[in-house]
């Protein structure tokens, strides 16, 4: 922060209250950060940049941010990528091939669709990619969608059972 540069906190609705509250003072017009333990009050450069991000998909009531730091920022939404885009990404992350790419991309956005009435998250991308990984390493891809996606995203056996229905329905040759 001294020299300028960016400061980039992930999952910063992770952090205890304590420490976001300090990042009010530096995300403001007044760009100090008051450093209590020694006194010291650092006055970040004109070439300092805070970047926090967190998935609002993730809080619950106890993990919100809090609108007086919310409003402190810019805001940057992110959606999945289109499914030739992701298709691409699984391909180049793994190795494997477009039709087993195209095969998991579909069943994705499959468990996608029903994550708003099932599920407290959709799967990702990198969920995604950990299944092809698995896949071409030799695993069946069903034991390998159920390691990498279906058990990541819920644990309770009646919602498993239904997404497990999903992968049958796309890899039950």
């Amino acid at each position: 922060m001294r020299h300028g540069g960016i400061c980039y906190l992930d999952e910063v609705v992770e952090a205890r209250k304590d420490t976001t509250v300090v990042l009010h003072a530096l995300s403001d017009d007044r760009r100090i950060l008051p450093i209590d333990r020694n006194g010291e009050i650092l006055e970040a450069p004109p070439e300092f940049m805070l970047v926090v991000s967190y998935n609002p998909g993730y809080q619950h009531l106890l993990k919100g941010l809090k609108p007086s730091t919310r409003q402190r920022f810019v805001s940057l939404a992110f959606g999945f990528p289109d499914a030739a885009r992701e298709i691409e990404i699984v391909m180049t992350e793994t190795g494997v091939d477009s039709s087993l790419a195209k095969r998991l991309v579909t069943l994705a956005n499959a468990l996608r669709s029903t994550a708003d009435h099932d599920l407290e998250e959709a799967p990702g991308t990198r969920l995604i990619v950990d299944a092809a990984k698995l896949i071409a390493s030799g695993c069946d891809p069903q034991v390998a969608c159920r390691a990498a996606i279906i058990e990541c995203l819920s644990d309770e056996t009646e919602i498993t059972r239904a997404l497990m229905q999903v992968v049958l329905a796309i890899f039950g040759d």
